[in-house]
């Protein structure tokens, strides 16, 4: 399974919404859009170190940085550098 598909699936198994009935793109800023909350950031992290073997550091901590699927995976790219 690719990388995105990955975490999209994390994503919509975390919505507090049905997909189906609101629908995100791979840009779509999933906390702006009340998809999730605060608790599921941790899960993401969580999920993010172990999925993909990385340690995320303080400076990595931006809400920016898990704000979409797109985001996400720019900040796994840079990690892997």
């Amino acid at each position: 399974m690719e990388q995105k598909e990955l975490i999209r699936n994390f994503i919509n198994g975390h919505l507090i919404v049905f997909e189906e009935e609101n629908p995100f793109s791979d840009d779509d800023d999933i906390f702006k859009l009340g998809f999730v909350n605060s608790l599921f950031a941790m899960k993401l992290v969580a999920f993010i170190e172990s999925e993909f073997q990385l340690t995320l550091e303080d400076e990595d901590f931006d809400i920016q940085n898990f704000s979409s699927v797109n985001a996400i995976l720019q900040l796994i790219a840079r990690k892997r550098v």
